[in-house]
């Protein structure tokens, strides 16, 4: 993939994080985010690794929102948050990139397909029992996603403290501003 390429697809994700969070009942544009600046500016620094938690957060939300709905017989949030929830899916879907893993990306793609087959069948049958099917596997994969981060940041955080800092022959630091 091209660095091009990846740089647009970040902006798509970073963008779609943006309408996820802040789209809640009518559109809103990126200029008029200032009483979310906290928010707004926690997704533009975010790494791909933090914004591919937030879309988690995401989905598990919405989808809790849709199983509430449901119990509460309230058909247009049902809709909205389920409908919301499985367009956080299909994003985390297209997010794969098979060209790193392609096995696991398959293997990935499966468990989205049958996270959003689960949402789809809970929104047109009213069905509790999809959707905690569809929040177990999400908040497994979530649950995992930290796990996999904890361990990336440790192993960063060994991997800085391995490395000495440049010092001249007399014990000096080499590079002065």
């Amino acid at each position: 993939m091209s660095i091009e390429r990846g740089y647009r697809r970040r902006q798509s994700s970073r963008n779609y994080v943006f309408r996820t969070f802040f789209a809640a009942d009518r559109p809103i544009e990126m200029g008029t985010l200032a009483p979310h600046s906290y928010l707004r500016n926690a997704i533009l620094q975010a790494t791909p690794e933090q914004l591919q938690l937030m879309l988690f957060d995401g989905a598990i939300r919405h989808a809790t929102k849709g199983r509430e709905a449901i119990e509460k017989r309230d058909f247009e949030q049902i809709y909205e948050s389920l409908s919301r929830a499985q367009r956080i899916v299909l994003e985390m879907e297209a997010g794969l990139r098979p060209d790193v893993n392609a096995e696991l990306c398959d293997q990935m793609a499966a468990l989205y397909n049958f996270v959003y087959r689960k949402l789809v069948s809970a929104n047109v049958r009213r069905d509790v029992g999809d959707i905690d099917d569809a929040l177990q596997i999400l908040r497994h994969q979530r649950e995992t996603w930290v796990m996999l981060l904890d361990k990336v940041s440790q192993e960063r955080a060994a991997r800085s403290s391995d490395t000495p800092s440049p010092q001249s022959a007399d014990g000096g630091v080499a590079f002065e501003g």
